[in-house]
């Protein structure tokens, strides 16, 4: 039986580290704090896998703590390098430290709304089945939330300043 549990989310890990790794990447700038919220949350996954496993919004519920770790970890660890890929490291640090600092002043579900929708790249029906809500409730979780965003960090909020679609 053990066996079985663990073949099982050898497969999932297969296809959900890249995904926990690409949302846990968009709130850091580092590789490595990435890859570190990546292995807490299958980690996460892991211990709770026989209840897990059974979910049809399985993969939210990994994203769901991926983003929840990644936030934390931008607040308690303020990022010493850009990404590669950046070309104004300042704007970038600015911009990832801002986009963390309004997220976690959103109330609980419009942050996992919006982290869900927008950077674990679910629909708004998986976003509510993940969250136990209607998915009316998650597009007015999101509308207020993307409304208090834009409000703190400016109107331009849009994919050319926070990617939130892109990998």
């Amino acid at each position: 039986m053990a066996r079985d549990r663990d073949e099982d989310f050898e497969i999932a890990f297969d296809d959900l580290l890249p995904r926990c790794m690409a949302a846990a990447r968009r709130l850091l700038p580092s590789t490595a704090d990435a890859e570190d919220v990546a292995a807490e949350a299958l980690a996460r996954t892991y211990a709770h896998w026989r209840k897990v496993r059974s979910l049809s919004y399985r993969d939210a519920w990994v994203m769901r703590v991926v983003i929840n770790l990644a936030t934390d970890a931008a607040r308690r660890k303020p990022p010493l390098v850009s990404p590669p890929e950046a070309v104004n490291v300042e704007e970038s640090v600015t911009l990832r430290l801002g986009l963390v600092a309004a997220l976690r002043l959103l109330p609980r579900r419009q942050r996992e709304a919006i982290g869900l929708r927008y950077l674990g790249g679910f629909s708004e029906a998986e976003v509510a089945e993940a969250l136990g809500v209607t998915q009316g409730a998650v597009k007015t979780h999101i509308h207020r939330g993307t409304a208090a965003l834009r409000q703190r960090l400016g109107e331009r909020t849009d994919e050319e300043v926070i990617p939130f679609g892109k990998q």
